[in-house]
């Protein structure tokens, strides 16, 4: 099993930054995708943004110039950079990681989630 913690969340003015951080930690051999997703109040899970081993990345069109993400292979840490927050940023993140485990079983994991909150 890999277990997800997420930090960062928080409340913020518009206009503001957060950080969020995602740490995997368990039976991992080697982590694949890993990305971030939003689930605001009655809408649907929507993609944030991934980023492969390989580095490239990829970003829902409403982010982009705004978020950045980033991975630190080491540490099994994914982040995303959130500057210029709007208010519709407002949701519950969440951190998604593709893996293969020490089994060779292609698996993913998703955190519990981190309310970031853009008052107006």
């Amino acid at each position: 099993q890999v277990q997800l913690v997420e930090s960062g969340g928080g409340l913020v003015q518009a206009g503001g930054s957060l950080r969020l951080s995602c740490a995997a930690s368990g039976s991992i051999f080697t982590i694949n995708t890993m990305g971030w997703y939003r689930q605001a109040p009655g809408a649907q899970r929507e993609l944030v943004a991934t980023i492969l081993s390989g580095g490239r990345i990829n970003y829902t069109d409403s982010v982009k110039g705004r978020f950045t993400i980033s991975r630190d292979n080491a540490k099994n840490t994914v982040y995303l950079q959130m500057n210029s927050l709007k208010p519709e940023d407002t949701a519950v993140y969440y951190c998604k990681v593709d893996y293969v485990d020490w089994g060779r079983w292609s698996r993913q994991s998703w955190g519990q989630g981190t309310q970031v909150t853009v008052s107006s």
